[in-house]
């Protein structure tokens, strides 16, 4: 077992640990009830993830991770504790040793089917042939079924044995009792007076008739059977994960440092605020910082879906786990260790995958007591079988196919599994779930709120037309309009001046730059002096604005944008439009979420001339603009009074209101921490068509969920009656215990494709 690395958390953290050796639900609800038993904590163990989660009740204590680990070992599992703090990213992405159980249980499976098939097909064939049994038969089928019953079952007989040491059981009692009962029985059926049943009996008898049979072959299979679900199920559980462990991953260890003109490398973690990075080529950002220097193109697309890369330079924000595609930046640290973006990101996933839904927390109750209902049930088979005057042998076959059918791992899986794939395939198209609210919100949805600014459009505003007066060059109200506002703060300046240096290149010198009571900005150029600003500006210096100047502005102006005009040697020259331009996807974005039923609502603080063609120009039929935060979560509130369930999506501090609001909140990422907060989603790709795609995700984990939970709930409730009615050969009822448990498997595994 692994040893401890460390014995208390700092107050009010979350703890996390991984736990070996649970094969069904029942073993993840009797540690979650032991753990939860201790003073102070509240525990979580999910059997798909492998994982408790434990959180101190009282925000200001400390969680005691020895009492944890020794409580878990006292209950025969192995643990795996702590070794940093929950949001931190580990240098490689390990499996969790997963492979080396993979590996191990493909060997045993390799075996059984080798040995044991062949072993199964001549057991049978000469327990009803006795035409073909020759001296020694019985010692020869012993000496190869024993291996396969002992050696490659010997996962479940282990984990069968540690129940009983401590005073517990699990599936794998059930397993275990039935392969060493059929052994137990095979050889005393061989060695009886009078030996097998007699001949004349066909493969069919046998199966529809287990009566006097011997159970080698029962025995075998079975053995095989259950080792073929647990290594798929294994192996689906890893491959599920890959995602989530790819986004561990994907922070560097080392990161190479700027210290007094020298560059070393030193361990991530010693990497803090305000430290110099310098990266390069094929290398991943190790912390969130700013570009000092450099320009290159980022592969952010295990970050955000987004396959095409980024380009950046000077000024711009990149994350830790981007990759470096070409030249050399210098970055400076904003965030590092735990505080990064990624970080939080994969705390999300982990949260997510660790969420327990109502429909979840039934099926662990259940789990609870299902086995040692079995047990019950299986004794109480054979017994009434005997008092009916059944034979010995039919009573055997019905108790062992009681306990071989009535594994309770497909309750177990249903819910987690599907969690499981759903998050990590959101993660790899940037979507990431905060847990099982959302899935259990989303199907209900039929109204979607879209905030405007940052959402439906990109946030900036950008200079869309340009008019001059007659006689006027535009070019040169360009160079005009751009020399004066390179030296403005206001936020029209920066759209005006990006667009005259792209279309002149070098603009003139200003002289006398003075600001105008906020309507615009003034300063001599090339000799004249020009000013830039406002409608109101003009008519308060008495600039003549042209007839022609002035229709473009009023179509602008009713069309939604702002304008900015300029004038010159007492008269407007031009003018601009600038608008906040809709974003990329946007148009389809609201065409998807037509599709799947959905009504669009656009609320914003903007202008209603604004909004309303914000909307008519990506198909949105309903606006409420003028907005408050506080009247935003108003109209969300009003919505759901009048029966519609709400999805909310924002990005800035003004929308977290309305999106705790709702009744699902999604945030987009390239919004405020305020605003992530406060959602049930984070769509990390800045694009709007991920929110059709989040929805249809959610839908289909939450439709895979239930389909998975009424095969499970279906299939143990009708196979434990026709087992006890004798009516199943235990052969069958292997393969179809694991087929429930694969069948669940499958199904959340679709997810993939999603």
């Amino acid at each position: 077992m692994t040893g401890m690395t460390g014995t208390v958390r700092t107050p009010g953290r979350t703890v996390e640990l991984t736990i070996r050796g649970m094969t069904c639900a029942a073993c993840a609800a009797r540690i979650e009830r032991r753990l939860n038993r201790l003073d102070g904590v509240s525990a979580t163990v999910n059997f798909a993830t492998e994982t408790a989660t434990v959180d101190p009740t009282d925000e200001t204590a400390s969680v005691p991770v020895d009492d944890l680990v020794a409580t878990v070992r006292q209950l025969g599992y192995e643990v795996a504790p702590p070794g940093g703090d929950t949001r931190t990213e580990s240098p490689d992405p390990p499996d969790d040793g997963r492979s080396a159980t993979i590996a191990g249980l493909r060997r045993r499976f390799v075996v059984a089917l080798l040995v044991g098939v062949p072993v199964a097909h001549v057991s049978m064939a000469l327990a009803v042939e006795p035409a073909l049994r020759f001296p020694g038969w019985q010692a020869l089928l012993l000496v190869l079924a024993l291996p396969v019953a002992l050696w490659a079952a010997w996962p479940f007989h282990r984990a069968a044995a540690r129940g009983v040491r401590h005073g517990t059981v699990s599936m794998d009692t059930l397993v275990s009792i039935s392969v060493l009962a059929a052994t137990a029985w095979s050889c005393w059926a061989l060695a009886r007076p009078g030996g097998p049943p007699p001949a004349g009996r066909g493969w069919w008898q046998t199966l529809a008739d287990p009566d006097g049979a011997v159970y080698l072959d029962v025995a075998i299979l079975v053995t095989l059977f259950l080792l073929s679900g647990r290594l798929f199920e294994a192996t689906a559980r890893r491959d599920a994960g890959a995602a989530v462990r790819r986004l561990r991953g994907l922070r560097p260890g080392h990161a190479t440092l700027r210290r007094d003109g020298r560059e070393e490398s030193v361990p991530i973690d010693v990497v803090r605020v305000r430290d110099v990075l310098v990266v390069r080529p094929g290398e991943a950002l190790a912390a969130d910082g700013t570009v000092l220097e450099g320009c290159s193109s980022l592969d952010t697309s295990v970050l955000t879906g987004e396959s095409a890369p980024v380009e950046i330079g000077p000024g711009d924000a990149v994350a830790a786990g981007a990759i470096l595609a070409g030249g050399r930046l210098v970055v400076q640290v904003t965030r590092a260790g735990r505080d990064t973006h990624l970080a939080a990101l994969t705390e999300l996933v982990d949260r997510a995958q660790l969420a327990k839904a109502a429909a979840q927390r039934l099926a662990d109750r259940v789990c609870r007591v299902f086995v040692p209902a079995v047990l019950v049930l299986a004794v109480v088979t054979v017994v009434g079988w005997l008092a009916v005057g059944g034979t010995v042998e039919h009573a055997v076959a019905a108790g062992l196919t009681v306990l071989v059918i009535a594994c309770p791992c497909a309750l177990g899986l249903a819910t987690p599994m599907a969690l499981m794939v759903a998050t990590g395939r959101g993660a790899e198209q940037g979507i990431f779930l905060k847990g099982h609210r959302a899935l259990e919100t989303a199907e209900q949805v039929d109204v979607v709120v879209l905030d405007k600014t940052g959402t439906v459009t990109d946030g900036a505003m950008v200079a869309v037309d340009a008019v001059a007066a007659p006689g006027v060059e535009i070019l040169d109200v360009v160079r005009w309009a751009g020399a004066i506002e390179t030296c403005s703060e206001h936020l029209l300046a920066a759209p005006l001046a990006a667009l005259a240096r792209a279309a002149v290149g070098e603009l003139p010198a200003v002289s006398g730059f003075r600001s105008l009571s906020g309507l615009g900005a003034g300063a001599e150029v090339e000799g004249t002096t020009v000013v830039v600003g406002s409608a109101r500006l003009m008519t308060g210096l008495d600039l003549d604005v042209g007839v022609e100047v002035a229709d473009r502005v009023a179509g602008w102006e009713a069309a939604g944008s702002t304008t900015v005009l300029v004038g010159r040697a007492g008269t407007v020259v031009g003018a601009f439009a600038l608008a906040d331009e809709v974003g990329s996807g946007a148009v389809a974005a609201v065409s998807a979420l037509h599709a799947l039923g959905l009504r669009t609502v656009l609320l914003t603080g903007d202008r209603e001339i604004v909004a309303r063609a914000v909307a008519e120009c990506v198909g949105i039929g309903e606006v409420i603009a003028g907005a408050t935060p506080a009247e935003k979560a108003r109209a969300i509130e009003r919505l759901r009074a009048d029966g519609a369930s709400v999805a909310m999506v924002g990005d800035g501090v003004n929308d977290a209101a309305a999106l705790s609001a709702a009744d699902l909140g999604l945030a987009m990422g390239s919004g405020t921490d305020v605003a992530a907060a406060a959602a049930d989603m984070i769509l990390v790709r800045d694009r709007l068509d991920v929110v059709p795609a989040a929805i249809v995700l959610a839908r289909a984990t939450r439709r895979t969920v239930r389909r998975n939970l009424a095969w499970a709930f279906a299939y143990n409730l009708a196979a434990l009656p026709v087992a006890a009615l004798g009516l199943l050969n235990p052969l069958v009822a292997g393969a179809s215990m694991a087929l429930s448990s694969a069948f669940v498997v499958w199904s959340s595994l679709r997810l993939r494709r999603a």
